[in-house]
């Protein structure tokens, strides 16, 4: 999220806030692993019901269910919106419209009446394993997963634009030189035929014919072998630099201007200068302390005669 959360007034609103928005208490604890676990369930039912031999057996028992977390999930979403100050901005941000989709195809059964309508509904209930998404919120790493792609994003889009200007250059000139016999109608269905070649899938519903043809299909699969690691690279360099990011510090040494050390570092790494400049040097302290003992100590000293 990226507007502050604040608890919408003292008392109970404020304990209530404490307990689902924190996670430092027993409580709060307590809560998030409550909410994960009906997260886990809710999505097992939706996954067993789509099962004809389940569905037939336990009907009654994935109805009750999906009625049961329909309810836990709605209160949920009832409390988070009351100790809220502002609540119109939690609905409006990613987690609140993902509870809201988690909750709202199952209550749309009361308002759709007909078999017709109730096929839709049936659908829109399968919405409600993006709940799942909601576990993100609950992993610390996540936040340095998603800062990794949205730094990578322009060059991974960048990356799948020169994918698709090469996969429609190899489709037009299989479309020219294949027969709509061997599968290739269309240019749309020639970009289909070397999407799957590129990604060395090969299900083997539309195959070139012809020797050129083939020759053509050999470079793109080579092609697509040779370019496959391009958006893992990009990705795995931006993780990397969110790991230093998020261990290093940027602030340099004031005794020889190192600039890579932990955030935890007191000490500098290569001059063993002390790093935070708005404190003293505990270690400062404790020379001058020991100066002015050993002069106590010459000054007690007895003198000879």
């Amino acid at each position: 999220m990226t507007f502050p959360l604040n608890p919408g007034a003292e008392g109970i609103r404020a304990r209530i806030f404490h307990i689902i928005f924190e996670s430092n208490t027993p409580g709060a604890k307590a809560f998030d692993i409550g909410l994960i676990v009906a997260i886990l369930l809710s999505v097992a039912v939706i996954l067993l019901s789509s099962v004809e031999d389940y569905a037939a057996r336990y009907g009654t028992l994935f109805y009750v269910l999906e009625w049961a977390f329909t309810l836990l999930f709605s209160i949920e979403l009832l409390l988070r919106i009351y100790c809220l100050e502002r609540p119109t901005l939690y609905l409006k941000s990613f987690y609140g419209i993902v509870d809201l989709i988690a909750i709202l195809p199952t209550w749309l059964v009361l308002l759709i009446p007909g078999a017709h309508g109730l096929v839709i509904v049936r659908i829109l209930r399968v919405l409600r394993i993006f709940r799942i998404l909601r576990l993100m919120e609950f992993v610390g790493e996540a936040g340095l997963l998603i800062d990794a792609l949205k730094r990578s994003l322009r060059q991974i889009l960048l990356f799948f634009f020169s994918i698709f200007m090469v996969v429609t250059l190899f489709a037009a000139l299989m479309y020219v030189i294949e027969s709509p016999e061997a599968g290739f109608t269309s240019i749309p269905m020639s970009i289909y035929w070397a999407i799957v070649s590129m990604t060395t899938v090969g299900y083997g519903d539309i195959v070139p014919a012809t020797p050129l043809g083939k020759s053509i299909t050999v470079v793109l699969m080579l092609l697509g072998y040779s370019i496959i690691a391009v958006p893992t690279g990009v990705f795995s360099a931006q993780v990397i630099r969110s790991i230093r990011e998020d261990r290093y510090s940027d602030e340099a040494c004031p005794g020889c201007g190192h600039d890579r050390h932990e955030k935890r570092a007191r000490y500098c790494m290569r001059c063993g200068t002390w790093l935070d400049e708005d404190s003293e040097d505990p270690r400062k302290k404790d020379d001058e302390n020991k100066d002015d003992q050993e002069k106590d100590e010459d000054k007690n000293a007895p003198q000879d005669s």
